[in-house]
């Protein structure tokens, strides 16, 4: 299987709004710009809202079904890992392979002096087509990069075996995730990162690594944007390279996990994607399921009541529903408002203090960051939620087309 040029990763927390996420990606064919979907859920999102990986699979083939969609699309087993693998093999084929935990962690000292041995040819100067001068890289520097990421690759590189021994080499694409860490890889690490996951024979297609900055869940990226610039610049120049030098697939191209809307950087990606004529996959998962509250705020009556339900717990919670996202959020509770206020509010209230628009000054970037993370509180409102899903199904889509083509594909892939 192809990953075509452009793909976007998509995802769905309740499984109701692939029609309407598909018709964004209609849209952008008929502007001329192919898009691939990529619909996409985490071991942990299916554990929170009691789902099943085939119910993602179900979900795409209705909305390909339902539009006439006679392009690519795929089902991606998103952040899986040995012990969670196996759940996902039937309904996916694409598997985001990740290896961040095992970053850090030395392999074993003869497998490091092997490698370094095997790639100490590139000690010096190295020159890489696309960035101005040459990378500074040294043989200890090279030891160092092993010694962090070789295990991780060796991970990698077993996890995909297991997948290819279930689905067989050319069933699925493979991406690697290295993102969720603390400190952003280097050109030069992203060089020979690349270099170990062609030892371990692993054909990925798009790789996902920790850029520099802040990629908080659902809102703009915090960070320094001209040095992001270069360092986005330099990876896609190391990867066209890499590929060729290693022999990994001519197709391969930087993944961007953006945690939802990092606006400020689209057109810097756009820029440099064109400059180098590469591929891009973009991740921006959570931000459907927040369209689905402002399509229920915009509602009004029960809409609006469960959407003010979810805050109320999700502040009252607020422990509980932020710890596993700690790394990835950065709310100041001093901005949240007291759930007697939100009870208050009209549903265009609501939907202003949600819908990222900087530009808006109802919009409340702490809110939006709480309820991100808050869908276990959707989850648990069982029927409840999703009746009301059904029930205004209407205009839930009308938001979640418009946020997905006018905030996502339209700035990054149509410009």
């Amino acid at each position: 299987m192809i990953l075509p040029k452009y793909s976007m990763g998509i995802g769905d927390r309740f499984a109701h709004q692939g029609r309407a996420q598909l018709a964004a990606f209609v849209r952008a064919r008929s502007q001329g710009v192919e898009v691939t979907p990529v619909w996409n859920k985490s071991n942990r999102e299916h554990l929170i809202v009691h789902s099943e990986p085939i119910s993602v699979r179900a979900e795409a083939d209705d909305a390909v079904r339902a539009a006439g969609w006679n392009g690519p699309y795929f089902v991606d087993a998103d952040h899986i890992g040995l012990k969670t693998v196996d759940r996902f093999l039937e309904p996916s084929d694409f598997f985001t392979i990740d290896v961040a935990d095992l970053i850090g962690k030395p392999a074993d000292d003869a497998e490091i002096g092997r490698f370094v041995s095997k790639y100490g040819g590139y000690a010096g100067s190295l020159k890489v087509p696309g960035i101005a001068g040459a990378l500074d890289v040294s043989r200890a520097r090279i030891e160092q990069i092993a010694r962090k990421y070789l295990q991780a690759a060796q991970e990698a590189g077993r996890i995909y075996r297991h997948i290819e021994s279930a689905k067989g080499a050319d069933n699925f694409v493979t991406e690697v995730s290295m993102d969720e860490t603390d400190q952003p890889q280097t050109p030069v690490e992203l060089f020979f990162i690349l270099a170990a996951l062609a030892d371990q024979n692993v054909p990925l297609q798009t790789i996902a690594p920790k850029f520099t900055g802040r990629f908080n869940k659902g809102v703009d990226y915090v960070g320094d944007l001209k040095q992001f610039e270069k360092e986005f610049d330099e990876d896609l120049a190391v990867v066209a390279f890499a590929a060729k030098e290693f022999g990994l697939p001519k197709n391969l191209k930087l993944s961007v996990h953006s945690g939802s809307d990092k606006f400020s950087i689209y057109s810097i990606i756009q820029a440099a994607t064109r400059k180098h004529d590469a591929g891009l996959h973009l991740k921006t998962a959570g931000t459907t399921w927040l369209e689905e509250l402002i399509g229920l705020a915009d509602a009004g009556g029960d809409g609006l009541e469960i959407a003010k339900e979810v805050y109320r717990q999700g502040l009252s919670r607020f422990d509980e529903l932020c710890g596993p996202y700690a790394s990835v959020i950065d709310i100041k509770r001093s901005e949240l408002p007291s759930a007697d206020e939100v009870s208050r509010w009209s549903g265009s209230q609501y939907a202003a203090a949600l819908r990222h628009d900087p530009h808006n000054g109802q919009y409340n970037p702490s809110l939006r960051q709480l309820l991100h993370v808050g869908y276990k509180v959707a989850a648990q409102l069982g029927a409840r939620y999703t009746d009301a899903l059904q029930k205004h199904a209407q205009i839930i889509a009308q938001n979640v087309t418009r946020n997905m083509f006018d905030r996502h594909l339209k700035p990054i892939f149509i410009g």
